[in-house]
C-alpha cells in the first residue's frame, strides 16, 4: 500500500491541518458571522469558504518551492520559521488569545474572513508547504499530501455544513475542550518543526 500513498504521511498531513484549521473551533465564528442569514446563504457561504481555503493551500502546495527558489530560502529556514508561527497560535489556542476575524464591510464572508484567513492561514500554508519540500516529488508522498488536503476540506465542510448541529452537540464547553487540545498538539507539533529545523543546520554547517 505504501508504495501507491504513504499512510504515515497521510496521517500526518491530515491531523496537522486538522489541529491548525481546527474545525470544531470554527463553529461559533462561522455561526456568529452569519447570524441571521437564512439556512440556504450559510450552505453557500459554508461551500464557497471551503474552496476559497481549498485554493489558496493548493496554490502554495504547487509554487511554494519556486517561491522558496526565488526568495533563496532552505527547508531548514522554512520549518524553523513555519515551527515558530504554529508555536504562535498553538499559545493563542491554549490561552484564548486568538482575535475573532471581523466582517468587512461589503466583502463576502466566504472569501474573506472564512475561506483566508480562517481556514487557509499562514499556519495552514507553510505547513503544507513544508509537507511538499519534504515529499521532494516522491509519487506515494504526492498522493499522501494530496489526500489529506482533500480530506481535511472535506471535514472542513461537514463541520460548517452541520455546524449548528455540532454546536448544540458539543456545547460552548465541548468546543473550547477540543480547541484547547488542539493547541496543546500543534504547540507539540511546532517543537518538533523547530527541533528537526536546528538538527538539519547542524548538519549542513
Amino acid at each position: 500500500m505504501n508504495d501507491v500513498i504513504n499512510l504515515s504521511l497521510l496521517s500526518s498531513v491530515f491531523v496537522t491541518l486538522f489541529v491548525i484549521m481546527d474545525p470544531p473551533g470554527t463553529v461559533p465564528v462561522f455561526i456568529s458571522l452569519t447570524a441571521g442569514q437564512s439556512r440556504t446563504v450559510r450552505k453557500k457561504a459554508a461551500w464557497q469558504a471551503v474552496l476559497v481555503a481549498f485554493g489558496v493551500i493548493v496554490v502554495f502546495a504547487i509554487f511554494g518551492q519556486q517561491i522558496l527558489s526565488q526568495l533563496h530560502i532552505s527547508l531548514p529556514a522554512l520549518q524553523c520559521a513555519g515551527g515558530l508561527l504554529l508555536l504562535l497560535i498553538a499559545l493563542q489556542l491554549l490561552t484564548d488569545t486568538a482575535e475573532d476575524p471581523v466582517q468587512t464591510k461589503n466583502v463576502n464572508i466566504a472569501f474573506v474572513p472564512l475561506g483566508t484567513p480562517l481556514l487557509a492561514g499562514p499556519g495552514a500554508i507553510v505547513a503544507t508547504m513544508v509537507f511538499v519540500q519534504r515529499a521532494d516529488g516522491a509519487l506515494p508522498d504526492v498522493v499522501a499530501i494530496s489526500a489529506g488536503i482533500v480530506l481535511i476540506h472535506v471535514v472542513m465542510w461537514l463541520t460548517l455544513r452541520f455546524s449548528g448541529l455540532i454546536m448544540r452537540l458539543l456545547g460552548e464547553n465541548g468546543v473550547l475542550l477540543v480547541t484547547r487540545i488542539a493547541g496543546l498538539l500543534l504547540s507539540a507539533i511546532a517543537v518538533q518543526l523547530v527541533a528537526d529545523a536546528v538538527t538539519d543546520f547542524i548538519k549542513a554547517g
